[in-house]
């Protein structure tokens, strides 16, 4: 790392504030300033101080206390250390002869993954992935490529979606993520193939009317192919009922998918793995890495419980996976992706497993769960702010500001969220995310920062509350006037 590059960083992580505050227009004006690609290029050194001048000052501070918005979190500085290994080598995760030793580490960490959610390390496997967009595409791509082989003998990969594709259908929580919705539309089953269950008071999947959405469905002549489990929703940070969903599952016959991409770092810790109990029951399962294990963006797997399932969606060319690699025992990773170039991320939490170890990592993410605890007690017994989730499953937090005298409307109650997160935004004392239950707008804190102390969120809440208070008195004065 030259001087700059340190200057530069030290620079980034003594801001002050976690965003600058400038608007779109403004950034705009001074990244237009520089050609894109000018004739003549200019010293490195130049080049990163005008990064520092006009992208970092500019950047959202994601290990700043007061940046908790969005499952965005602070990289640890082992996994930064990796990110020069990975990108100095270059490694592609595609075929064997591009990536020997990387091909075993992500092997391990699959095969430790596995062993870690209780799968049969002898028949299971996965792949690192992008993160959880693409783990929960495949998890519902191979269910489809499943069902249809076996229901009707039709193989998806060869002939294209079967005739009767227009009657799939995906079971999900209303809270579940939008990439279900996503990967139903890009699979060609469209979105209305998603069938929503509600959610009960602790916003979980309702097992009953998940009965009730599966009778209905078999007795209009559908097929519900896939069932879907949020194990850490965005919003709540919700796990669904991972048993009752698992013993409907294998009833019905359907895949049974568990999106963990939020919560499946909780795996690491003795007092909360309890958690995900029968987790293992999943036929596939989505980990991200750069949540809650604290990895730089992009790091996710995929895990299956019978790497049988991979045969699926396996196709070999003679330029990078012969067949003949596989009969000599040659691994190439890409007969399991749906990626051919691949990075080498499996390095990153590698190597910040070996720095850091299991011990400390749970201690960081038990740290922050305790202080989501106490943050929704304080927010309870604050008469200015309501609290949604009361006892937090993991570590987002809805709450809204309501005031001493509460507006006439809904409309006005939801402007009145709206206007304090963009005015926050805006000065860049404060980066909060913003959210719907029902009709109703909130605010929501993401805690994922184990550097956040309780005097942090103090501060955040009483920046909460002055902005409140300044915007109904602004409006307040502005209806005395007219």
């Amino acid at each position: 790392m030259t001087q700059t590059h340190a200057i530069l960083f030290e620079q980034f992580a003594k801001l002050t504030q976690p965003f600058s505050g400038i608007t779109v227009s403004e950034l705009e004006q001074k990244i237009d300033q520089y050609s894109v690609c000018p004739d003549d290029g200019s010293a490195l050194s130049e080049v990163l101080t005008l990064v520092g001048q006009n992208v970092l000052k500019h950047s959202v501070a994601v290990h700043h206390p007061a940046c908790i918005a969005h499952l965005h979190c602070p990289p640890m500085i082992p996994a930064l250390a990796a990110e020069v290994i990975i990108n100095a080598s270059n490694q592609s995760m595609d075929s064997w002869d591009q990536s020997p030793a990387a091909t075993i580490i992500e092997k391990k960490l699959v095969a430790w993954l596995c062993d870690l959610i209780g799968y049969n390390q002898s028949v299971a496997d996965g792949i690192f992935t992008s993160g959880g967009t693409q783990s929960n595409f495949m998890g519902l791509l191979l269910a489809r490529e499943r069902y249809c082989k076996e229901k009707w003998g039709w193989d998806v990969q060869k002939q294209g979606l079967p005739p009767e594709a227009n009657k799939l259908r995906i079971l999900c929580s209303s809270k579940a993520h939008f990439t279900v919705k996503q990967s139903a539309a890009l699979l060609g089953l469209g979105e209305e193939a998603v069938v929503l269950i509600e959610t009960d008071k602790d916003m979980q999947l309702s097992l009953s009317d998940l009965d009730k959405k599966i009778s209905e469905i078999t007795k209009q002549g559908l097929f519900p192919f896939a069932l879907v489990a949020t194990a850490g929703s965005t919003d709540f940070g919700a796990i669904d009922p991972i048993l009752g969903c698992a013993t409907r599952a294998i009833k019905h016959d359907m895949w049974f998918h568990v999106d963990a991409a939020y919560g499946g770092a909780v795996m690491l810790s003795e007092h909360y793995k309890h958690l995900l109990d029968h987790i293992q029951l999943a036929d596939s399962i989505t980990v991200d890495f750069h949540k809650l294990f604290y990895q730089p963006i992009s790091c996710g797997a995929f895990l299956i419980k019978n790497q049988d399932h991979f045969q699926l969606i396996k196709s070999n060319t003679a330029y990078l996976n012969p067949e003949e690699n596989e009969l000599e025992g040659i691994p190439d990773l890409v007969t399991k992706s749906i990626q051919t170039t691949r990075r080498f991320d499996a390095l990153k939490l590698w190597v910040s497993l070996q720095a850091i170890g299991r011990t400390a990592f749970a201690e960081l993410i038990e740290y922050t769960l305790s202080l989501a605890q106490k943050t929704a007690q304080l927010i309870s017994n604050e008469p200015l702010l309501e609290l949604v989730n009361k006892n937090p499953t993991l570590n987002a937090i809805v709450f809204r500001y309501i005031g001493s005298s509460v507006p006439t409307s809904s409309v006005e109650l939801n402007h009145l969220q709206t206007l304090i997160r963009k005015n926050l935004w805006e000065s860049g004392k404060v980066v909060l995310a913003q959210t719907k239950v029902d009709s109703s707008t909130y605010l929501k804190f993401t805690m994922l920062n184990p550097n956040m102390t309780m005097k942090d969120v103090h501060m955040i809440l009483d920046q909460i509350k002055k902005m409140g208070n300044d915007i109904e008195s602004q409006k307040r004065k502005d209806d005395y006037h007219v």
